[in-house]
């Protein structure tokens, strides 16, 4: 099979960045690292870590960029609320797996953390920098020559150098920080397509990946970053990356690369070996923007099916991340409407998933990468809209339908953000981001004529920022299918790791 065969003559290939690293097994530094050795540790006096006879085949890791708890606990109430109900009794779809966890964000340099620390964690084992992507936190950011000896491997790496199908989705930039980390090693998640002198940026090292026959499938957003600058793109080294990536398989695997929904749908997955499609770009619209204005882009429930499809073919296995990256993205502009919907949407995905597998040989992991300040507070009667403005209740617990006024004599609504630009009423506009052209409102505003629940709406801020920031406080992590018991407790994030390796009985410093 060419596929393996393929595989098999790279096995010993060198990572770009990690000259020491064998694509097939960990560097010492790495798993002597005091947080992967924690990690493991901690797990196996917890859940008894130890292989079972029944392993994991396959794993698929969901991510939703900056989905914290309040970001699940109101997007279960807006989905519950669409459907007719209080919302409240509601749940995810994957807040009904058996086992669940809570997780520590924090990277080795921050309290409140970014993706690229957060998500390396997750896939490598070892906690690191802020805006450092598989690189060892021993290193400074944008060191590129330091970064060099650091590299980390990925499980996504090493699934692919076993011999397994692995595949990334993501409503982002397929080189943006979290899909990156799956692959890439960067001493700057800035080097999306180009980095500094002596080193690789993240957008080739996707599409020249010499470990195993690199990825099967990779959709998601992006394709400025892989396309000349003549061409409309951003590549000052006037390269088109999709034009190489075709080229390199041309003759010995089926490559088909794709540009929108409809080429999508019209691939043979049965007749196709390796898949990419770039839909935009940038990242990818949300959701309802998407909708609202026809837009020729793929959902992400559509990108998920397809690349289970495509993975699912490797008798030997698979391991596919898919990213909800939007949810952080309208969290940053404030706009709580785009966030809640995005998650749903992620919700979605994940339910579609479980019906394309065997969860007796599939791991399916829901979590998120770190959280946002969005707050939910206030004393809303149950059912109240949880977009809308607060309504209270007359103190013995019967419902009231009059509006509560803050003691500035203004209303208020039940979700607000700790900082960030602050109020906009932009009314049905379903672009998150528009929020970026006007000044900076934060403070409060009235609101007795607002329509808060309405796409458009940003919601209020207390301290003035030019974009809302994350959160530090824990996230959670759920778990269904074989290897999900391991999932329960209060683990630190590079766990994430040690459960999919544990899982799927992979080893970790032998072919």
């Amino acid at each position: 099979m060419a596929k393996k065969l393929a595989r098999a003559l790279s096995a010993f290939c060198l990572i770009p960045l990690a000259s020491a690293v064998s694509a097939a097994s960990l560097p010492d530094y790495q798993t002597n690292s005091d947080w992967f050795t924690d990690a493991s540790d901690r797990l196996e006096e917890r859940t008894s870590l130890s292989r079972e006879a029944k392993t994991a085949k396959n794993v698929i890791l969901f991510v939703g960029d900056g989905m914290g708890i309040s970001t699940l606990t109101a997007a279960r109430i807006f989905e519950g609320q669409r459907r007719g109900k209080t919302g409240e009794e509601n749940s995810l779809s994957f807040e009904e797996f058996p086992y669940s966890a809570l997780i520590k964000t924090y990277n080795t340099n921050q309290q409140t953390p970014d993706s690229a620390g957060t998500m390396t964690a997750m896939m490598t084992g070892v906690k690191t920098r802020a805006g450092m992507i598989n690189v060892d936190g021993k290193g400074l950011m944008a060191d590129c020559a330091a970064s060099k000896e650091l590299g980390l491997n990925s499980f996504l790496e090493m699934m692919e150098s076993r011999g397994k199908a692995t595949g990334i989705v993501s409503t982002a930039r397929l080189t943006h920080a979290t899909p990156a980390a799956t692959y890439a090693h960067s001493a700057s998640r800035k080097w999306e397509f180009s980095a500094d002198e002596g080193c690789t940026d993240i957008a080739t090292q996707m599409v020249e990946m010499n470990i195993g026959d690199g990825m099967e499938v990779m959709l998601g957003g992006g394709r400025d970053y892989f396309t000349a600058v003549a061409e409309g793109g951003l590549r000052e080294d006037e390269r088109n990356l999709t034009g190489e990536w075709l080229l390199r398989y041309d003759g010995k695997q089926t490559a088909a690369y794709v540009e929108n929904g409809f080429e999508l749908s019209a691939v043979d997955t049965a007749k196709t070996d390796k898949l990419l499609g770039l839909f935009t770009g940038d990242h990818m619209s949300y959701e309802a923007d998407r909708i609202a204005k026809n837009s020729d882009e793929p959902s992400i429930v559509e990108m998920t099916t397809t690349a289970i499809d495509m993975l699912k073919k490797d008798e030997d296995g698979f391991f596919l991340m898919v990213e909800a990256g939007r949810v952080d993205h309208a969290h940053h502009a404030g706009n709580a409407y785009n966030a809640l919907n995005e998650a749903i949407e992620l919700s979605d995905a994940v339910k579609a998933a479980m019906q394309k597998v065997n969860l007796e040989e599939t791991l399916i992991l829901v979590t998120a990468d770190h959280s946002h300040v969005m707050n939910m507070a206030g004393y809303p009667t149950r059912g109240n809209p949880i977009l809308g403005k607060v309504v209270g209740n007359d103190g013995s617990g019967a419902a009231n339908e009059t509006v509560s006024l803050a003691d500035d004599n203004m209303p208020y609504t039940t979700l607000t953000y700790t900082n960030g630009r602050g109020f906009a009423d932009l009314g049905t506009e379903t672009d998150a981001d528009v929020r970026d052209n006007l000044d900076i409102a934060a403070g409060r505003h009235d609101l007795t004529n607002v329509d808060t629940k309405a796409p458009g709406y940003h919601q209020e801020s207390l301290v003035a920022l030019g974009g809302e920031s994350h959160g530090g406080e824990d996230i959670s992590l759920h778990a269904i299918g074989a290897g999900s018991e391991k999932v329960q407790g209060h683990l630190e994030q590079n766990a994430v790791f040690h459960i999919m390796t544990a899982a799927t009985d992979l080893s970790l410093s032998e072919e």
